[in-house]
């Protein structure tokens, strides 16, 4: 069979299909040296725009690895019946890949509201209403915007901006398991989460106690 080119994958998202084990396939197919170029041309996602100024211990947006995020949906792991945030959510590569590939609702939090609008208008250009983006700081912003049941963090702040994000999170974990996945970050000394291993090496996944 031949290989899905990025537009013809993005146009068959857009009627509705290319969804769940068969989007991953897709996107495995994709030699593993051009696999971001191929994700970001599949959602349309345009080149990162400069950072906004950013509060102390906010971290400047990078885009997560595909492979990491395909590790996280199946490892964690995402489905339909989950609600999924990531916290620093930039242009909405995660949130968006997150939803096609397991039926969750997905949620981004994100500081910086150019990149906000960028995700907004890439889910609207691509038809998927089970993705949303909020404004704001994730140790401030509305407590709708942060309820979830899995949460994925690309080292989105440090030091103070940290504890106060994690306090949150800690919270909603009070009242439901929760379960996180950390790229980059340690968490390791919050005695409310277990960790449990992964096979992508940037991966922790934790889980509440």
């Amino acid at each position: 069979m031949t290989p899905m080119s990025p537009l013809q994958a993005r146009a068959a998202i857009q009627r509705g299909g290319l969804r769940g084990e068969a989007l991953r396939e897709v996107i495995r197919a994709a030699p593993w040296r051009d696999r971001e170029r191929f994700v970001d041309q599949m959602l349309g996602l345009p080149p990162i725009p400069p950072d906004a100024p950013l509060p102390s211990g906010a971290v400047p947006y990078l885009p997560s690895p595909v492979d990491t995020v395909l590790a996280a949906a199946r490892e964690a792991p995402i489905t339909s019946r989950d609600v999924f945030v990531d916290v620093g959510s930039g242009l909405g590569r995660v949130a968006m890949l997150v939803h096609l590939l397991t039926g969750a609702v997905a949620k981004g939090v994100e500081l910086q509201p150019a990149l906000v609008a960028l995700a907004r208008a890439r889910c609207a250009e691509l038809g998927l209403k089970g993705v949303s983006f909020t404004q704001g700081d994730a140790t401030t912003v509305a407590p709708e915007a942060l309820e979830g049941s899995v949460f994925y963090l690309y080292a989105p702040f440090n030091g103070p901006m940290k504890r106060r994000a994690l306090a949150r999170l800690q919270a909603i974990a009070q009242t439901r398991r929760v379960r996180l996945c950390a790229i980059d970050f340690e968490l390791s000394e919050e005695a409310w989460l277990r960790e449990r291993p992964s096979t992508d090496l940037s991966l922790t996944l934790y889980v509440s106690r």
